[in-house]
């Protein structure tokens, strides 16, 4: 768990980028103070105190001037993407504005001091004393932040109510753009660890039910077996609540099945392999007395599981009911929850339509088995999803890969890998920190 102290100097790094980039830039300290303004002996002391706190020198220091090293050139990549969503951020609320506004100079407010670090905090738990304790703040500190960064936005960003804080519609795009600022620093450390040689980070997956069952953990447990210093959080939820935590940076990617990529732009999609949903019932159902094949309209009016009428599942089994003219089961019990599913299948007459992965031990153990039907082209594909233009850490890469591996390798009959690839080795994933 990350501590207040040690979450605050991780994010310190902040307020040091403008110095980096210009010298980055200009390659001298002497131009750098002549384009951004400041003393020679300010911009020497920033850059030494930005790299006390990575823990790495960033720059060969040269007579000629400055130039980034290997260190440099991941933190450099970092920091243009950082500075492109605090732009972007800027630009949103000042042309909100009936007065005008500078952008760039609410670029460099938003860029100093702890304020996106304050409204992040605040935005999630919308309690001042809740964000105290978790940025070790005084309640008086958060306070005066926040004061002095609506004063500059030049609105409210929050609306008082009665159970706390909530943001804003105009201060929206801010948060959205804020936590991707941080999860761009929190990869920033893991991406120099890589050059160090050692992979390591927190990865936070979007696991959607398919994957939640054997194809994801088999991935982490070869994933932590090469490298033992990355941890993972899985988080379940919908589709609509992982979708928008992936494009606000809170997750890294998801895994699971596919939606229409017209569905949210800024979404991208990997197919991986192609999915067959069939229909499954207890051991000794009634209908597994039938030898012959059964046919869909013998099923239409059973007790069904569904999962929800807008899942990739629900909507194949609909599509194979409406070719055959006939009208879709309604559900008796609709739920995505697989513990829920399994506990009904095996102690009720109901049916359920699912991929085989989701079911796989309880078919194993013959508690559940799999009916004769047809189903046609009841296909969806299954992969993963990552945000359009996002730059995997090192720690990430190699979980993607281990979840690659795993599709191509430990699939079913009926679910052909959707393209082949080469795994790539710790020194490959370091040099993907500066590229």
């Amino acid at each position: 768990m990350t501590t207040p102290a040690a979450r605050a100097d991780r994010d310190d790094v902040l307020r040091y980028l403008c110095v980096f980039l210009s010298v980055a830039h200009t390659g001298s300290v002497t131009r750098s103070s002549e384009q951004i303004f400041k003393a020679a002996s300010a911009i020497t002391r920033a850059l030494t105190q930005m790299e006390q706190l990575l823990g790495v020198s960033l720059f060969e220091r040269r007579p000629r001037g400055m130039l980034l090293n290997a260190y440099g050139e991941a933190v450099h990549l970092r920091a243009r993407r950082i500075q492109a969503e605090i732009r972007q951020a800027a630009t949103t609320l000042c042309n909100g504005q009936s007065t005008r506004k500078d952008p760039a100079v609410l670029t460099q407010l938003l860029l100093s001091g702890n304020k996106l670090r304050v409204f992040v905090s605040l935005a999630s738990h919308g309690q001042i004393a809740a964000s105290c304790h978790h940025l070790g703040m005084s309640k008086s500190g958060i306070s005066m932040s926040l004061a002095r960064l609506e004063e500059s936005v030049g609105q409210p960003l929050f609306q008082r109510t009665a159970q706390g804080l909530v943001v804003s519609e105009a201060a929206e795009p801010l948060l959205l753009h804020a936590k991707r600022v941080f999860a761009e620093v929190r990869h920033m450390q893991a991406d120099l660890m890589a050059l160090q040689g050692s992979v390591e980070g927190c990865i936070t997956v979007g696991a959607l039910p398919l994957g939640r069952t054997r194809l994801l953990p088999l991935a982490i447990v070869h994933l932590l077996q090469k490298y033992p210093g990355i941890q993972i959080k899985t988080r379940e939820s919908s589709y609509e609540e992982l979708a928008r935590d992936l494009g606000c940076g809170d997750i890294d990617f998801i895994f699971g099945a596919l939606r229409p990529q017209e569905e949210n732009r800024q979404l991208v999609s990997e197919a991986l392999f192609v999915d067959q949903v069939r229909i499954f019932c207890r051991a000794n159902h009634p209908l597994t007395r039938t030898p012959d094949h059964l046919s869909l309209a013998t099923l239409q009016h059973n007790g069904w599981i569904l999962p929800r009428q807008d899942s990739p599942a629900r909507r194949a089994l609909v599509r194979s009911f409406t070719r055959q003219g006939l009208s879709a089961p309604q559900p008796s019990v609709e739920s995505g929850d697989l513990a829920v599913v399994r506990n009904l299948l095996t102690h009720s007459d109901l049916l359920t339509a699912c991929s085989p992965h989701q079911l796989r031990y309880e078919m194993e153990k013959g508690d559940i088995v799999e009916l004769n039907v047809d189903l046609g082209d009841a296909e969806r594909s299954i992969g993963i999803i990552q945000r359009s233009g996002c730059h995997p850490p090192p720690a990430m890469q190699a979980l993607l890969e281990e979840v690659r591996k795993i599709c191509a390798s430990d699939l079913l009959p009926c679910s052909p890998p959707a393209a082949s690839y080469t795994p790539r080795r710790t020194a490959e994933l370091a040099q993907h920190c500066v590229s």
